[in-house]
């Protein structure tokens, strides 16, 4: 197994010297990698990132999120993807290339309130996010918990190749589907529930902890 190397940074500090593959939130200055935003720099074989520890939720395309069905309009939904700005979903990604207003009831797909898990489909900051549901395991959420968390702590929640991700799910019994956006969906037991929801704030609260798995295993496993 290849060695990962993280540690804090604060903007403007080197975080390594090199030849490495440049990720997000990292500029190269000569030799140097510096960082661009406080959080956790992460050094894995010749790639180099940073995970910020603050921030909203911007969408980007292929994003997937979870999101709350806001409003029906004649031609699709209104999405709350807990950002500033509103998803829409249109109807003809949904009923296909056949959709009429006339003849289709939005509605008996979705309703106001219901749950997604979608796909930013486009983005391009001069309309609002395209979302789509095409896609395996994308659609509807018929039950869970909404946990929320910061978004720029996400990519810790799933962890290498999902490692984090499923070690939570299995420990707890729980099916957890993770959205770009800052939030999760938990369903399962009670007790699994209220266990996977108090792993994932340890997470947002030691994002920053080199040791956090081991940290998530413990407190599972009653370590």
């Amino acid at each position: 197994m290849s060695s990962v190397i993280r540690k804090q940074v604060i903007p403007g500090e080197v975080i390594v010297r090199g030849d490495y593959r440049i990720g997000s939130f990292v500029e190269k200055r000569g030799e140097d990698y510096v960082a661009l935003r406080v959080g956790l720099a992460e050094i894995v074989r010749n790639d180099v990132k940073v995970i910020p520890l603050t921030g909203p939720y911007i969408p980007r395309t292929d994003d997937q999120v979870v999101g709350k069905v806001v409003d029906v309009t004649g031609f699709g939904w209104e999405v709350d993807i807990n950002s500033c700005f509103k998803g829409y979903l249109p109807a003809v990604f949904v009923f296909g290339r056949d959709f009429s207003p006339a003849t289709h009831d939005l509605s008996s797909k979705f309703r106001v309130g219901d749950l997604i898990l979608a796909r930013i489909d486009s983005y391009d900051r001069s309309r609002d996010p395209q979302l789509s549901v095409r896609g395996p395991g994308l659609g509807k959420i018929p039950r869970g918990e909404i946990v929320r968390i910061s978004p720029t702590k996400v990519p810790r929640l799933i962890g290498r190749k999902g490692y984090m991700i499923k070690m939570i799910s299995n420990q707890t019994d729980s099916d957890l589907k993770v959205g770009q956006n800052g939030l999760v969906v938990v369903a399962g037991p009670p007790e699994g529930v209220l266990r996977a929801a108090n792993a994932i704030k340890m997470i947002e609260e030691e994002a920053h902890m080199a040791d956090l798995a081991q940290k998530v295993q413990a407190f599972l496993t009653g370590g």
